[in-house]
């Protein structure tokens, strides 16, 4: 049974790896769907649970494939599951920064990286809705969100657990409103 959870563990989180243009965030709708719909291993409030976590925790966004390895089958699956996310994706990049910085000359190579941009932000987008459907079906978080995104888009540089925090207080003084 370990074995076979493992290989589970590697045939969602590295494909993903290689799908994951514009960080591990772009690919968080597919986590969800691969570990709630398809496998089963958690629940919508568990995902979004280890999704906030993995978010308020130091290092990548996407330790959410570490918190579900873990949550499956231990430490070994955290670390499968690391390792099946980070690796196939950290060796693509390297292989295509050797290949980028060798023709950064050509025509071509300032058209690509400008249309690899609206992909990345697609991607982006897809998770961030993925996770807010999941998250509440209630109207406030929608306006939370919504809100989020009128600061983050006015003032950029903002450290993003300020708007955190200001989001979780307005939350609950929302929950008690009603």
């Amino acid at each position: 049974m370990r074995d076979n959870i493992y290989l589970q563990l590697i045939a969602v989180f590295a494909p993903l790896s290689l799908l994951s243009v514009g960080g591990g965030q772009s690919v968080i709708a597919d986590i969800n769907q691969q570990a709630v719909v398809i496998h089963g291993w958690l629940t919508q409030r568990e995902f979004v649970d280890l999704f906030a976590i993995s978010r308020a925790a130091p290092g990548p966004g996407s330790l959410l494939a570490t918190l579900i390895g873990w949550k499956e089958a231990g430490w070994s699956g955290a670390v499968i599951a690391s390792l099946a996310l980070f690796l196939p994706s950290s060796l693509l990049a390297f292989a295509a920064t050797l290949v980028w910085r060798r023709h950064n000359r050509h025509p071509w190579h300032r058209h690509a990286q400008t249309g690899l941009a609206p992909v990345a932000t697609g991607l982006i987008l897809a998770s961030s809705l993925a996770v807010l459907r999941a998250a509440s079906p209630t109207w406030s978080i929608w306006v939370l969100a919504l809100a989020a995104l009128a600061v983050f888009m006015s003032r950029s540089r903002i450290n993003p657990l300020f708007v955190l925090v200001a989001a979780g207080l307005l939350n609950v003084l929302a929950g008690k409103i009603h």
